[in-house]
């Protein structure tokens, strides 16, 4: 009993595990940390002078304070929540912005955003390989405005959410309203961040995968982002960061979770281009079987279960049944994963047998890559399971893997070879 438990739960994980193990070698092969620390360190960058912007605000609201309810309880909702006056104290925020500097600041702003979205924009070239370029004017007109608009979105969340906070603080507005109305500001924080990442990994790909797989990867980024910073406030109080190392220590816990939230935009990035790749990389593994170079003892574990490509490509035919008839301009090329099969070519004295075919062989490939029409008959000899792989298949797992390329080359070689002997003259 215990043996087909395992077995049903092995095949039930099986691509599950093959899709994290392609993710985790693909991240890894892209060096996608170190594009994490690109952008990590030009979204600081962009902070830097939106500290000074915000400078600006606080004084401005502070006029509009004298004369405003509304403006006064949220300077003070500002400062309460956010404990503007210790980061003013420390000197991270100035207490007089000049306005020679807000210019400076200002044009940071604008080169650091084009800086960080290129290094996210590098990263996805990375991600996802294509040889095609973008328009020119789109790569630098967009970066002056994704993410001053980001910032601005992200920064009314956070107002309102402050807002709200020191509302039900102070009893303005009863804390059941409170939390009923701070409970849909964080609906609609998340909601925002799930678009972007949604837009990002539907539209960045040159290969646009399909919207309802990049909304579910932009879901599961976006709930692995929200325990993320939820990790961050529990283990990392910033306030007493900042008693003990002042602003140094503010800074570098914005750049640690800039870094980690980085890190699962690319993993996950990482994982919807895996996601259209496992079946490519399970049926090279099972093409080379145990000549795979490089392969470790967990990557010919975790490919070792091939129920899910029989289920998905697999075909059973009895024997006697022609699978491939000679002339015909079938382009679909075939995996023999159990059973005999025989190759039969016509001549003037009728079919003569030139080949058998056994388990592990890959046939039927000369027609896509000559584009002709078949050369040869295949018949089942014994009852055979074969895996049907379409022409575009074929394609991609001969840019994916040099050596299944090199496997049938030889392999066309030979059977030119066995051709050409065997035909009259």
């Amino acid at each position: 009993m215990r043996t087909p438990v395992l077995s049903f739960l092995r095949s039930q994980l099986s691509w599950p595990l093959q899709l994290a193990h392609t993710t985790a070698r693909l991240f890894n092969q892209n060096g996608l940390q170190n594009h994490a620390a690109a952008a990590a360190f030009y979204f600081l960058l962009s902070a830097t002078p939106l500290l000074l912007l915000l400078s600006y605000a606080l004084q401005l609201l502070g006029h509009i304070a004298e004369n405003s309810v509304p403006a006064a309880i949220l300077m003070a909702a500002l400062y309460d929540q956010l404990r503007l006056d210790n980061l003013t104290a420390l000197g991270f925020i100035p207490r007089q912005a000049q306005l020679t500097v807000g210019g400076i600041g200002l044009l940071t702003l604008v080169l650091s955003s084009r800086g960080l979205v290129n290094a996210v924009q590098g990263a996805f070239r990375v991600i996802f390989p294509n040889p095609n370029k973008r328009n020119l004017v789109l790569s630098w007109v967009l970066p002056l405005i994704i993410l001053p608009l980001l910032f601005l979105l992200m920064g009314l969340a956070m107002l309102a959410q402050v807002t709200l906070s020191f509302l039900a603080h102070n009893n303005f507005i009863g804390s059941g309203n409170a939390q009923m109305l701070q409970a849909l500001n964080s609906m609609f924080g998340l909601a925002m961040v799930w678009s972007l990442l949604f837009a990002a990994y539907w539209r960045l790909p040159r290969q646009n995968p399909s919207a309802r797989v990049a909304a579910a990867f932009a879901l599961a980024a976006t709930l692995s982002l929200g325990v993320l910073f939820s990790l961050f406030g529990t283990f990392f109080n910033l306030e007493n960061l900042r008693s003990l190392y002042g602003a140094p220590g503010s800074v570098v816990f914005v750049l640690m979770g800039a870094y980690s939230a980085f890190l699962l935009l690319y993993l996950w990035a990482q994982a919807l281009y895996a996601y259209g790749k496992v079946d490519i990389t399970a049926l090279e593994k099972l093409f080379l079987g145990g000549s795979s170079i490089g392969a470790s003892k967990l990557e010919a574990y975790v490919f070792a279960d091939t129920h899910r490509l029989l289920e998905k490509y697999g075909e059973v035919h009895p024997a006697g049944h022609t699978l491939i008839e000679e002339g015909s301009d079938s382009r679909i090329s075939y995996f023999l994963h159990a059973g005999r099969a025989t190759v039969y070519k016509r001549t003037d004295d009728g079919q003569r047998q030139i080949g058998t075919l056994i388990e592990g062989q890959l046939f039927g490939e000369m027609a896509y890559l000559l584009n002709e029409v078949r050369t040869a008959s295949i018949v089942a000899q014994t009852d055979i399971t074969v895996l049907a792989l379409p022409p575009q298949m074929l394609e991609e797992l001969m840019n994916h893997s040099a050596p299944l390329s090199r496997r049938i080359i030889d392999t066309l070689c030979q059977r030119l070879q066995r051709m050409i002997l065997a035909s009259p003259g």
